[in-house]
């Protein structure tokens, strides 16, 4: 694997609607293997927008985004959605847990969509991060009766469960109270210090931020630091 897992080279969106404005201004950002990187800065300043792109969901733009030295810009569809599926790891504001399910289901979701394990295999994968997350003890109950924060834990386990390149996490602390964001800080602190596991996070939390590896600071659509 190499050092550098993700990279981009004047990364620059526009939005259309109604008029052309540009939210991305030549974007240059590397991200090293094993670091613990977060991204802050004002309300529209694109940082949601870069997270965005990063994660592929969005190819409507201009210049060029590494993943693991290989070039994704350009690929197709299908080839991104699989690519999400195997490198990306995503942990958002709100949890997504699918309600129809239980706790050891909705971790292991991803694995059985990806289908290179049994299901067996996955299920005891979904305990081992459950354990390490200690929700072990709630993986038969639904999400309607875990608190927020365990909520959060569940999705980060889910996460976890294909052994991603990188997560990358959209304020995944802004629905949680101060002792909550300093579990789930623990806990990505904890996935870089002992698993080397490589994190990106958007934060609107100045403490969250202050802990990372590293601060990327943007305003107006540029990294100003």
């Amino acid at each position: 694997m190499s050092n550098l897992v993700l990279e981009t080279k004047k990364l620059t969106k526009y939005f259309n609607d109604p008029v052309r404005m540009q939210v991305l201004k030549e974007i240059d950002l590397k991200v090293e293997h094993g670091e613990f990187v977060s991204i802050v800065g004002k309300s529209g300043c694109g940082k949601s927008t870069l997270l965005y792109l990063l994660s592929t969901m969005d190819t409507d733009y201009e210049g060029q985004i590494f993943m693991d030295e290989q070039l994704i810009t350009g690929k197709t569809d299908k080839e991104l959605a699989q690519l999400r599926n195997e490198q990306i790891g995503f942990v958002f504001q709100f949890h997504y847990l699918l309600n129809e399910f239980n706790v050891l289901r909705n971790v292991m979701l991803p694995g059985l969509k990806l289908g290179k394990l049994s299901e067996e295999e996955i299920e005891h994968n979904a305990m081992e991060y459950l354990r390490t997350l200690e929700m072990h003890e709630q993986a038969l109950k639904m999400p309607n009766q875990l608190s927020g924060g365990q909520k959060q834990r569940v999705a980060i386990a889910r996460a976890l469960i294909n052994k991603p390149l990188i997560i990358m996490g959209d304020e995944p602390t802004g629905n949680l109270d101060k002792k909550n964001s300093d579990i789930v800080f623990d806990i990505f602190n904890k996935l870089t210090q002992e698993h080397n596991q490589t994190l990106l996070i958007v934060t609107h939390d100045p403490d969250f931020a202050n802990r990372t590896h590293r601060i990327v600071t943007m305003a107006d659509g540029n990294i100003v630091r």
